[in-house]
């Protein structure tokens, strides 16, 4: 199974779509397989006490609630998205953050996720795996129990280990949990999605048997926003998807040893 690769455009776009269509660009030079975004109902999910907490934006200083509607596409967006990644032959996705994004996302394709920060939400996990032939879901800042309920609640169909610190420290990356989630759910795909500065562990998750792998892109990791630092750029995003590309092609088949094509002069040459 080719190894599926998602690039995280995600919140990075700063409510720019000529950001987005350059991520897009990026994504589908690489020769990624998606590209996703996250979808939000403000009103309902940013908390009560947090909405009128001012920050400081590119936009000046605004109220959080602001801030968050700054950054969120809506339909006449989305259509402009859909219409650009048909031309760039490169399909998308959004994670859904609450019911009314669940059903807002229904309309564009069959397939979305649900983000490490609620795969504790028994009713939007089984509302959109109601909605959609294709769910996937992360395991950030989760035990053990709380993955297996959510599994028994959604069914999803692709589980993807990660870490949830941004950026997330080598030591704390446990990619072999990827062999227990193999191992003990053989039904379904297995994925990574890292946070990780660096390509190198990403690339090797896929090793362990990862099969779907996400990063977040980013034009520029110096760019304003919480998720940028801990983004692959351009130049990195083409070499993660070449050594993934590289990797499937020299792993070979299982089994005895066979002497392959090139070999064959050698031994003629130098074996008597």
């Amino acid at each position: 199974m080719s190894v599926k690769i998602i690039g995280e455009i995600g919140i990075n776009h700063n409510g720019d779509l000529d950001i987005t269509k350059k991520l897009i660009d990026v994504a589908s030079i690489a020769g990624c397989n998606y590209v996703k975004f996250q979808k939000r109902n403000p009103d309902i999910c940013v908390p009560e006490a947090q909405k009128s907490k001012l920050k400081l934006t590119p936009w000046g200083e605004i109220t959080y609630l602001e801030y968050k509607y700054k950054t969120e596409f809506g339909k006449a967006e989305y259509d402009e998205i859909d219409n650009y990644c048909k031309e760039k032959n490169i399909k998308w996705f959004a994670s859904v953050w609450d019911k009314d994004s669940v059903d807002f996302m229904s309309h564009y394709g069959n397939i979305t996720k649900i983000p490490s920060a609620l795969i504790t939400d028994n009713e939007l996990t089984r509302y959109a795996r109601d909605k959609f032939d294709n769910l996937i879901i992360s395991t950030g800042m989760s035990t053990e129990e709380e993955i297996k309920k959510c599994i028994i609640n959604c069914n999803p169909d692709v589980i993807m280990h990660t870490n949830s610190t941004y950026p997330a420290p080598n030591n704390e990356l446990n990619l072999n949990y990827i062999t227990w989630l193999k191992e003990k759910y053989p039904n379904k795909d297995i994925g990574y999605s890292g946070h990780e500065f660096g390509l190198t562990t990403t690339v090797a998750s896929t090793l362990l048997g990862a099969t779907w792998i996400e990063r977040h892109i980013t034009l520029d990791r110096s760019m304003w926003g919480s998720d940028q630092m801990a983004s692959v750029e351009p130049q990195g995003l083409i070499k993660l998807v070449k050594s993934i590309r590289d990797i499937e092609k020299a792993r070979g088949g299982y089994g005895p040893r066979v002497v392959m094509g090139g070999e064959l002069q050698k031994l003629k040459s130098l074996r008597k």
